[in-house]
């Protein structure tokens, strides 16, 4: 019996069959991989957050809902998650305004550009605990470099790292540092994208300087700015190592972020249950996060084509 119209010939069959082998051979192990060390992780603290657990024993108590009632319920963990939003707030917003005034500057033709370009980036190569090391003896309040700095003018620096109003803006203040220079590079890298021709029209036109940063500039970095907010807040989420080293969360509980609750409940008090429920908020705090930026925000960011 003939073939019928349309139906896909043996060699057509054959063809997009080899091409879903060669799919599955070079995809399939990395997707493997994927699954195995981070949706299995996934998975399996949201299972324990349903038991009571010290990591020790054989036995997992199971306790339903408890965990999460308790978690939702606790003053500490309100003011957990408070502190985690100043810090994305602050954090996110003075990195993203700093680095493009930053890299606004530096986009002109400076003597000594490349070198101040350079050493801008170059905290963010470093690893967090080592800049917050070095940053403990800068906000000292009896040897550190701003006491040195402020004294001669007048000022008593305060206990930055020991009081509880200015424990948060230090920890603001080290995380700007620390990713500035990648801010920076990526705005540099968005200005220097945006067509020339269209500031010299502008200015043939008569637009002053904020006119032209209002209505070229920011446009022009619309995609970029979408992308450092997002990476931007994931990274506060995982402020770990800065909070650690400057203050442990301290003084009482002015610094304890969300990822940093989760480190106490899971390897300093070992309540495997409370950590999960932890855990499980924080995954659905990014992904809530995530999507309204991707389904609202997105749609107004117009990119070049």
């Amino acid at each position: 019996m003939a073939q019928a119209i349309g139906t896909p010939g043996p060699s057509r069959l054959k063809r997009e069959w080899r091409d879903w082998l060669l799919f599955v051979a070079l995809a399939g192990p990395n997707l493997l991989m994927f699954g195995i060390f981070n949706y299995r992780p996934l998975l399996y603290n949201a299972y324990l957050s349903f038991y009571e657990w010290d990591f020790l024993s054989p036995v997992k108590i199971p306790v339903g809902f408890d965990n999460y009632v308790d978690v939702l319920t606790e003053p500490h963990f309100h003011q957990v998650l408070k502190n985690t939003l100043v810090l994305m707030s602050g954090g996110v917003c003075l990195t993203i305004a700093i680095g493009l005034g930053l890299a606004l500057l530096l986009n002109q033709k400076l003597a000594g550009r490349d070198a101040a370009r350079s050493v801008l980036f170059a905290p963010y190569m470093l690893s967090g605990a080592a800049i917050a090391v070095v940053w403990v003896y800068i906000f000292d309040p009896t040897y550190g470099l701003l006491r040195t700095i402020l004294s001669p003018l007048g000022i008593v620096p305060p206990n930055w790292l020991r009081d509880s109003a200015w424990a948060m803006p230090a920890v603001i203040i080290v995380y700007t540092w620390k990713n500035l220079g990648y801010t920076m590079v990526i705005c540099l890298a968005g200005l220097q994208a945006i067509p020339r021709e269209l500031y010299e029209a502008a200015t043939t036109d008569g637009a002053n300087a904020w006119q032209r940063f209002r209505h070229i500039t920011i446009p022009g970095l619309a995609p970029i700015t979408f992308f450092l907010l997002v990476t931007g807040i994931l990274a506060s989420f995982q402020t770990f190592d800065l909070i650690h080293v400057l203050t442990r969360g301290g003084p009482v509980d002015a610094t304890s972020t969300l990822i940093y609750y989760l480190y106490e409940q899971g390897f300093v008090g070992f309540r495997a249950g409370r950590a999960g429920v932890a855990s499980v908020i924080q995954f659905a705090f990014l992904f809530i996060i995530t999507l309204v930026q991707l389904r609202y925000i997105e749609r107004r960011v117009t990119y070049a084509g």
